[in-house]
């Protein structure tokens, strides 16, 4: 299968695949070294993450098995009920599908889960246009689709200044969800636990796109082999329907310019 096309200027700030199953046991001293020799050529660097969870009753503080690149721009975290896989260095679809191979092995190899529930890959894009100056202005830049809102007017003159919204393409087991809008700042956390590199702060225009894929009926057995040609369904309907969010001046002035 053809690689797509990666822009020297990427809007993509993170980029995360995640893999949901039944909850399972916390793992054990034993297999948390398992996974750390498995994982040690990809991720060699220990790095655990407190979670805090908040019920109406209690307040719960839990520690979750992390580990990180050298780098410290890709991580792969086990939880309970979830692996997790997130960069801020996306190079092509085939490393992220080796990276999320590898976390699936390892975590079946020391500590077998009973089965997939949810797989999930999400691209948050921050789209950044140098000298914009109106939120008017991105009309030209991004897709009819989601600057619609421009159109708006009151009877006094007053017009669409800011303007953000979900929309959920597919069914409940296969689709997209599409959070975009205006925004200034960050999606995308600069100063966190992983690293990258970020622009000034300013306005961009979000386009955070979370392809899914549920089984129907029963809960299969998780295995690398069912996965595979999900994640490649879900990463190129990611890649083509940003594609179509998206104009031909934003490629051209801005997406395949280098910096």
């Amino acid at each position: 299968m053809a690689d797509r096309e990666i822009y020297p200027s990427t809007p993509l700030a993170l980029v995360v695949a995640e893999i949901r199953h039944p909850a399972a046991l916390p793992l054990s001293d034993s297999a948390r070294s398992q996974l750390k020799a498995r994982l040690a050529p990809l991720f060699p660097l220990a790095k655990p993450v407190q979670r805090v969870t908040v019920t109406p009753t209690q307040t719960a503080v839990s520690t979750d098995v992390r580990f990180m690149s050298r780098d410290r721009t890709c991580s792969v975290t086990f939880r309970d009920d979830v692996i997790v896989v997130e960069t801020t260095r996306y190079e092509r679809r085939r490393v992220l599908r080796n990276m999320l191979r590898e976390a699936v092995l390892a975590r079946q190899e020391a500590a077998p889960v009973d089965g997939v529930e949810r797989l999930g890959i999400r691209y948050v894009n921050e789209v950044r246009v140098p000298g914009l100056e109106s939120p008017r202005e991105w009309a030209g830049w991004i897709a009819p689709a989601l600057t619609c809102p421009l159109a708006l007017t009151t009877v006094n003159g007053l017009e669409t200044q800011a303007w953000q919204g979900v929309t959920v393409l597919g069914d409940a087991q296969y689709g997209v969800v599409v959070r975009h809008g205006v925004f200034d700042g960050y999606a995308v956390n600069p100063v966190g636990d992983l690293q990258r590199a970020a622009p000034p702060p300013g306005p961009f225009f979000l386009i955070d796109l979370d392809c899914y894929w549920t089984p129907s009926g029963e809960t299969p057995p998780l295995e690398w082999e069912l996965i595979d040609s999900r994640f490649d369904e879900a990463s190129l309907a990611a890649y083509d329907l940003f594609e179509q969010l998206i104009t031909d001046k934003l490629r051209e002035e801005v997406l395949r310019h280098e910096g």
